[in-house]
């Protein structure tokens, strides 16, 4: 069952997650908590500044994806129906609208795979929970309501200073719902409060040093409540329990007098208390930080989603995860012993997963789905999403670091590969993806002018459609590496999507093997540079702010 899914999902949850499958649904939407909130309410047209656009990226505007959501919304009917075209008539069409369309629709489907016994949990910020609430009030019905949980996700922080005008905002809202009113539940809990401890495990049974309190073993309410009446160690009450289970207590020392004439009193002992049935605010559970920390921004720790899945599934469910990130949730499913289905409309989110589950579970069985298989299924790609063609296409030619950036130039290099070139130092291929169905030589000779302004010893360039003769010629122009210790390598290769689907890749130097590690060793050296530690013998090479590192090839520590 395992399955990573690389696309969208939507698309995913609607062709290939069959009806009532999924035990368990945890999603953490992406939703900028620092973007201006204004922002979300700026009415379509508005000219927002670059830094107010630039804040908003990564999550939502209103535009012919949302205007689909909203009219597939409609379509369904019913009351979530009205409550998307109450909030739309209220807050109008925005950035704010299109992310509450957008979620709609997804959560529409994940209701419907979601078992009669299911529940879901949503992780979101202060922003947008109270109207996501109203959508799932809408679906799963004012009674589908279990628990507003509140994580303190990090500590304090002193904005003062710098003009914050408000409290502090430290705590995300994670809202739980389920299916119907019978749902699978597992009590979790947490340790006592020490200062409970001391108070009220105050004796220390000799011999053991076990911590014990005394309780009462008298039963409430008498006769009247069906108490039984016996006499104990010379004292005749109405008792809680049977006279076998009090002669059963006695014979295990679990019955106490403290002297002559009192009432006994029940041994509780502190190592058998499971401690405090868990209440709705988390705020012993820390971010993901040292070890665990993947540099991945929206990251939550894997002791929170461990909690979640041990409370609403038992071992052998299916957890879904439909915004899985770094892959938290996945992990998180693997190592209590869970199925689990993530999916990730980003490539780079799907490489991260795998290499996450490998250095950490090498003995992880699952599936990677959605990644082109065929030319047609790399061209669709290409039509639907030509950045991450351009990521998908530069990490199947080989690259370790490819670019992050959707907006601005790219000056000609969608990713790198980095290599040993014996006595001559590092060697550098620079990858340039041409996703387009018009190709021509002048793309050749703009690779080989980057390759000449980065110093780099050779170019790749990865070409959906055919290259032309024109193009052909052109590389072969390029001649060889002129400082190579591994042969005779062309300076410029061409390298098609087909032919690569097919085996033929282009001919390279021997590659680093990739590190089975987990957190990469990244540090920043200033705004505009990020020191890269990748496995060339402890050396150093440096990468350009808005690349991404293919986690396979980083050097990784823990």
């Amino acid at each position: 069952m395992n399955k990573l899914f690389f696309g969208d999902n939507l698309h995913v949850l609607r062709e290939r997650i069959n009806p009532e499958s999924v035990d368990l649904v945890y999603l953490d939407p992406p939703f900028n908590s620092n973007a201006n909130y204004n922002v979300l309410f700026r009415e379509d047209g508005g000219a927002p500044t670059e830094a107010q656009a630039e804040a908003f990226r990564d999550t939502w505007e209103w535009g012919e994806h949302a205007a689909e959501a909203y009219e597939d919304v409609m379509r369904a009917s019913g009351d979530v129906a009205l409550a998307l075209k109450g909030m739309r008539a209220w807050i109008g069409q925005n950035a704010m609208m299109a992310y509450l369309a957008m979620m709609a629709v997804r959560l529409q489907e994940l209701r419907d795979v979601l078992k009669p016994t299911g529940s879901l949990y949503l992780h979101c910020d202060p922003n947008a929970s109270h109207y996501l609430k109203i959508i799932l009030d809408a679906l799963f019905g004012p009674s589908g309501f279990r628990t507003e949980i509140s994580w303190r996700r990090q500590s304090a922080h002193n904005d003062a200073k710098q003009g914050r005008k408000q409290y502090g905002n430290v705590r995300d809202t994670i809202l739980f719902y389920t299916k119907s009113d019978k749902w699978k539940w597992n009590t979790q809990y947490t340790p006592y409060d020490p200062g409970y401890v001391r108070d009220f495990y105050k004796h220390r049974e000799p011999g053991t040093g076990r911590a014990y309190r005394l309780s009462d073993l008298t039963g409430p309410g008498g006769a009247a409540k069906g108490n039984p009446l016996y006499e104990v160690m010379g004292i005749k009450r109405h008792w809680r329990f049977s006279r076998e289970k009090m002669d059963l207590l006695i014979s295990q020392g679990r019955v106490v007098q403290t002297k002559p004439g009192t009432v006994p009193a029940q041994k509780r002992y502190l190592d058998e208390m499971p401690g405090v049935a868990l209440q709705n605010d988390w705020s012993d559970i820390k971010a993901a930080s040292g070890r665990e920390a993947l540099g991945y921004p929206t990251q939550k720790p894997l002791s929170l989603l461990e909690r979640i899945i041990q409370a609403s599934s038992d071992p052998g469910d299916v957890v879904l995860d439909p915004f899985c990130g770094c892959g938290t949730t996945v992990e998180a499913a693997e190592r209590i012993g869970r199925q689990w289905v993530g999916i990730d409309v980003t490539h780079y989110a799907v490489t991260l997963i795998e290499a996450r589950l490998k250095a950490n579970h090498p003995n992880a069985s699952f599936s990677v789905h959605g990644r082109p298989v065929d030319l047609a299924s790399a061209r669709d790609l290409a039509r639907r999403d030509k950045h991450q063609f351009q990521w998908w296409a530069a990490w199947r030619v080989g690259a370790q670091t490819y670019r992050e950036e959707k907006r601005g130039a790219d000056r000609g290099i969608d990713g790198n590969i980095l290599y040993k070139n014996g006595p001559y130092g590092d060697g550098r291929i620079i990858i340039s993806v041409k996703g387009g169905e018009h190709v021509g030589a002048q793309m050749v000779r703009d690779l080989r002018g980057v390759i000449e302004r980065e110093e780099a010893e050779m170019g790749i360039l990865v070409s959906l459609a055919e290259p032309t003769q024109p193009m052909v010629r052109e590389a072969a122009d390029a001649g060889f590496v002129t400082r190579s210790a591994h042969g005779r390598l062309p300076r410029i290769q061409i390298a098609t999507i087909e032919d690569m689907l097919s085996g033929r890749m282009p001919k390279l130097p021997p590659l680093p093997i990739p590190e089975r590690k987990l957190t990469p060793s990244i540090r920043r050296k200033d705004k505009d540079q990020l020191e890269l530690l990748l496995p060339f013998d402890g050396e150093k090479i440096i990468a350009a702010k808005g690349v991404f590192v293919d986690p396979r090839f980083v050097t990784l520590t823990g």
